[in-house]
């Protein structure tokens, strides 16, 4: 797993193909992902191995194309997790997510 928060020449990259409609992407990230949160935390509370899989694979889409590694690879464990009906620790790495998307967050607001 990645420790970087983004990667930024990538996002680079992505920022120079997208122009004016960059921070529509960036604002949208940021809005559904605290909605895919909250999917991922009723996952661990109701033990439904499916919708965490469902969810962890829409996030980590989507953490993907704004180059968010650890993000990413957080929601990949889980992914995987839920593929596996293998809950246990889910909520740890669910409380990996949490902060991995504060500095996300936190690093576009600067």
């Amino acid at each position: 797993m990645t420790d970087q928060i983004i990667d930024e020449a990538a996002l680079a990259e992505l920022r120079s193909i997208m122009g004016d409609d960059f921070q529509l992407l960036v604002d949208t990230f940021v809005n559904d992902s605290e909605q895919r949160i909250v999917a991922l935390q009723e996952a661990v509370d109701t033990a439904d191995a499916e919708l965490l899989r469902t969810s962890a694979h829409s996030f980590k889409g989507s953490s993907l194309n704004i180059s968010a590694g650890r993000l990413t690879a957080l929601c990949k464990d889980l992914e995987d997790r839920g593929r596996e009906s293998r809950l246990d620790g889910a909520a740890e790495v669910l409380a990996g997510v949490r902060v991995a998307f504060d500095d996300i967050k936190a690093y576009f607001a600067a």
